[in-house]
């Protein structure tokens, strides 16, 4: 009996129109990942012992703790999107994901509605974010080159961007602005570096997982560039 793995095709290898398919159905879950984090977002900002529990976490060896689960769930997420065949395990970690992120944004989603007692700020983000997401993506498309070549120094980009965290958190200094727009950099390479893999590494039936990837690196960029306006205020 043949491995199920070795009967996925891989998206660049199939007809215009299955990998036309492939990319909606990438996509629709990605704002499906977007719209569902919104859902989560809501309902956790209307308790405020969480909120004020979200916020509690930012001091410090908390914000490390908080992190590292974070990283524990993503890790998690992403290796059982890509293990498994099974649509409704992959459904289930990428919502898990989503649930993760939600909460992660709880205190920085809080600080941009009150620092203008508006939605100007978000909304503002909103547009940069999408706008980026859209013109990096397109990169891969117009060019049809394969980006992997990138994720060495990807890797290399956030090892070096968990220690300022982990040594700002523990030596209590703000990593400021410039650290902010070096991350909407690295994000954007993500952006990138996923981008490629939907269109060069992943199979058509690999949907989910290319979504999360996508998602993950469009809420990077989107944690940052609201960063970048909170500090402009």
């Amino acid at each position: 009996m043949k491995n199920i793995h070795n009967t996925k095709v891989l998206a660049a290898q199939v007809s215009q129109e299955e990998r036309i398919a492939f990319y909606k159905k990438t996509y629709s879950h990605v704002a499906g990942g977007v719209f569902l984090f919104l859902v989560f977002e809501f309902l956790f900002l209307q308790s405020a012992s969480l909120v004020n529990f979200a916020l509690s976490m930012l001091d410090g060896y908390k914000w490390l703790i908080l992190l590292g689960g974070f990283m524990l769930v993503t890790n998690y997420a992403e290796s059982t999107a890509m293990k498994t065949s099974d649509k409704n395990v992959q459904y289930l970690a990428y919502s898990i994901y989503i649930f993760a992120e939600a909460f992660i944004f709880v205190p920085l989603i809080y600080m941009a509605i009150n620092a203008t007692n508006s939605f100007e700020i978000l909304n503002q983000a909103a547009i940069v974010t999408l706008g980026l997401f859209t013109g990096i993506s397109s990169i891969v498309f117009i060019t049809k080159k394969d980006f992997s070549f990138i994720r060495a120094g990807l890797a290399l980009g956030f090892f070096i961007a968990i220690a300022l965290v982990i040594a700002g958190a523990i030596f209590g200094f703000n990593l400021g602005l410039w650290f902010s727009v070096g991350m909407c950099v690295l994000a954007g390479g993500s952006i990138l570096y996923q981008t490629s893999n939907m269109v060069h590494k992943y199979s058509t039936e690999d949907y989910i997982p290319a979504a999360l990837g996508l998602f993950a690196s469009l809420m990077l960029l989107f944690w940052y560039i609201i960063q970048l306006f909170l500090s402009r205020d």
